[in-house]
Parts: C-alpha cells; sequence; structure tokens
C-alpha cells in the first residue's frame, strides 16, 4: 500500500533505527537525541544554541529542551556568550567530555551492524542519498 510512499518508509525506517540507538546509549542514561547532541557539543563547542539547533536540523524550541536536559545531568553547561548577547554558549562539562570516546564507540557500534546487514557500499549510498534528499527539501 505504502511501497512508494517517502513519508511512510522513512518513518518506519526512523522507528527501526531509533529501537537500535537507544539500546546502544541506554548504558549512559541518554536518549538517541541527547547523544548525539552531546557529540555535537563535545566536536564543536561552544555553540550557541541556534547553531546547534540548525546542525541537528531541529528547532530553537526542541534543542532548548534537550540541552535543559542534558544540563540537569551535569553533561553540559551555559554561559554567557560574546558573540550574540542574546543567546548562551553551550559546552561540555568533564563529565561529559568524558563521555566522548564511549558514546562515539557506541555509536559505531551500530553502524558497524548496520554495514553488516546492509553491506558497506550500499550503507555508505543509503547515507549519501537521505542527506542528499533532505539538503534538496530545505
Amino acid at each position: 500500500m505504502f511501497e512508494q510512499c517517502l513519508y511512510f518508509n522513512t518513518t518506519s525506517l526512523a522507528r527501526q533505527l531509533e529501537r537500535e540507538w537507544t539500546q546502544a546509549f541506554k548504558p549512559f542514561g541518554l536518549t538517541p537525541s541527547q547523544a548525539f547532541m552531546l557529540r555535537v557539543v563535545i566536536d564543536q563547542a561552544p555553540l550557541l544554541q541556534s547553531e546547534l539547533a540548525t546542525e541537528l536540523n531541529i528547532t530553537r524550541p526542541t534543542a532548548s529542551r534537550s540541552i535543559d536536559g542534558l544540563e540537569r545531568l551535569g553533561l553540559i553547561k551555559r554561559s554567557s556568550s560574546d558573540r550574540d548577547g542574546r543567546e548562551q554558549e553551550i559546552h561540555p562539562t568533564a563529565k561529559g567530555l568524558a563521555l566522548k570516546d564511549f558514546l562515539n564507540t557506541a555509536s559505531g557500534e551500530v553502524s558497524k551492524k548496520m554495514k553488516k546487514l546492509l553491506g558497506s557500499k550500499e550503507f555508505e549510498s543509503v547515507v549519501t542519498q537521505m542527506r542528499s534528499i533532505a539538503s534538496a527539501l530545505k
């Protein structure tokens, strides 16, 4: 019925992938969205909230809620910004930085599993095509 429906098929795939990454990040007490956000903050800090939202392709209110959660966990902190007085910069804490290698390894294991199931070339092709589609829809 939905063989040619982009929405249905991408949403279905997203739910399946969500389960995989949820299991991967569960030992750290993080959801996939929190873990990916923390990984961006660790690699690109300092970031303004708007920059973080843009990088993750989410709205600023969604970013704010995730930032609040990571801040409550003591993994990130906010500080005043010299670049934009309307926003605060987001920085990882020492506790957040300590998770970097573990989060990257956990995510890498899921990617490795997907590559094994799909084949490396197919995996890379699908990711490239999805990024291309996302860019075209902006």
